[in-house]
């Protein structure tokens, strides 16, 4: 087994090969990778068939979904990566240029990073969209698979350097750490003079020990405290259509809706529809319904489960709503400000003031009028796939594509010039 600090060090042997690559170079393997992944589909499921034997009766449900790989989930990973080629090459972008009067010329010009580390916990695709995204934007890339998804990571991984090696590049370039334990989480947050920026996709604790005990540049991403936010201008079916689909469609993620919030004008018209159709609807489709934890406005109004203490402060990534019932926009943004995670939030109104007040008042990395949180994604953003969400404002925020996975050199052109 090779240790995590050998995998850093051919990391960062490989990487400048990469990053001096042209366009077409990267865009032939990002096309050998995705090629390799399909191929490799039998492999892939069956180890993935492991991870979820193991992780049955241990995760949830909706973990489990997280978790589980198909076929069309894997014909969907490589289209991520080839949509990665399609995009634009982020490197040698000249970002700002100018000539001073003597004639010296300054330019501000995209270079990538080196060595990106990711440390992920229970989603496979990460392994495809993380080396895609380092592939094309110039670095090399060092992946951490939590323990559940070990053994599919392990297959796509290898799937990945067998269409790198195809094109003629370095298959260390995208590597996996081998050690499942705690400690080589550890060592990439020391990497120091290894690792150039560590990314950490999963829960709070993982991205909170990251913040905590990095000593390599580190990039706070994830925790979604999500609020849809109905206004009285709203309109219901509106409302609830863009809620269900927050809160229902894929309640495991990060951009799935954790917490809803009512004007009181609203409320005695759009909680008992909410009510209808995530509870007492799919109850009849046999879907799980949503657990409606309820302040003392809402639980008024609609029956449900009394608001605990955390719910409001909870990322539930199951099926569980926080309800509230609130005076206006003004509380709404209060409530927003003090329970928020700053990763995205939404405004449901037909009022254009409420939705000034709201885009402009809300501190998120995305904020939303009339359209469900579920969007905040780097594919839906037109990047292609994404690193992660950022809840940060230095370097990145929000969904991270190929620009944010690379910094800048000043590239200064003179004839002669002496100061």
């Amino acid at each position: 087994m090779k240790t995590t600090m050998q995998i850093m060090q051919d990391a960062k042997r490989a990487a400048p090969g990469l990053s001096c690559a042209d366009t077409t170079t990267k865009n032939n393997a990002l096309y050998a990778m995705a090629d390799a992944l399909v191929e490799a589909t039998e492999v892939i499921l069956a180890a993935n068939g492991e991870d979820m034997a193991a992780a049955r009766g241990r995760i949830s449900d909706v973990m489990l979904d997280r978790l589980a790989l198909t076929e069309s989930r894997i014909v969907a990973m490589a289209n991520g990566i080839r949509d990665v080629a399609a995009l634009p090459d982020p490197c040698g972008q000249v970002l700002a240029e100018t000539t001073r009067k003597d004639g010296l010329q300054i330019r501000k010009t995209a270079v990538p990073l080196g060595v990106i580390a990711i440390i992920y916990e229970s989603r496979p695709n990460v392994t495809s969209d993380a080396a895609a995204l380092c592939i094309k934007s110039g670095n090399g890339c060092v992946l951490r698979s939590g323990r559940d998804a070990w053994k599919s990571a392990y297959a796509i991984t290898c799937a990945l350097q067998k269409g790198l090696a195809a094109a003629g590049l370095d298959p260390l370039l995208v590597q996996l750490v081998e050690d499942v334990t705690r400690e080589s989480s550890y060592d990439l947050m020391r990497g120091v003079g290894y690792i150039d920026l560590l990314i950490p996709r999963g829960g709070a604790g993982l991205i909170r020990a990251c913040v905590d005990n990095a000593k390599v540049p580190c990039i706070e991403t994830g925790t979604g405290i999500c609020h849809i936010y109905i206004d009285g201008a709203a309109d219901p079916a509106k409302a609830v259509s863009i809620l269900t689909n927050a809160k229902t469609s894929r309640p495991s993620v990060c951009n799935a809706a954790e917490v809803c919030l009512v004007d009181e004008k609203i409320a005695p018209v759009v909680l008992p529809m909410l009510k209808e159709a995530l509870v007492e609807q799919r109850m009849a489709e046999g879907k799980s319904p949503v657990e409606l934890r309820l302040d003392t406005k809402a639980a008024a109004v609609i029956e449900g489960t009394p608001a605990g203490e955390n719910d409001f402060d909870t990322e539930f990534l199951d099926y569980i709503l926080g309800v509230k019932v609130v005076s206006g926009v003004e509380e709404a943004v209060e409530h927003i400000a003090a329970h928020s995670t700053h990763h995205s939030e939404a405004i449901v109104t037909e009022d254009p003031a409420a939705a000034a007040v709201f885009t402009a008042r809300v501190d998120s990395a995305a904020v939303y009028v009339n359209a469900s949180t579920r969007f905040t994604d780097g594919g839906e953003f037109g990047l292609g796939c994404e690193m992660g969400i950022s809840t940060q404002k230095l370097h990145a925020r929000g969904p991270m594509g190929l620009a944010e996975l690379c910094t800048y050199k000043y590239v200064i052109t003179g004839n002669g010039h002496v100061r």
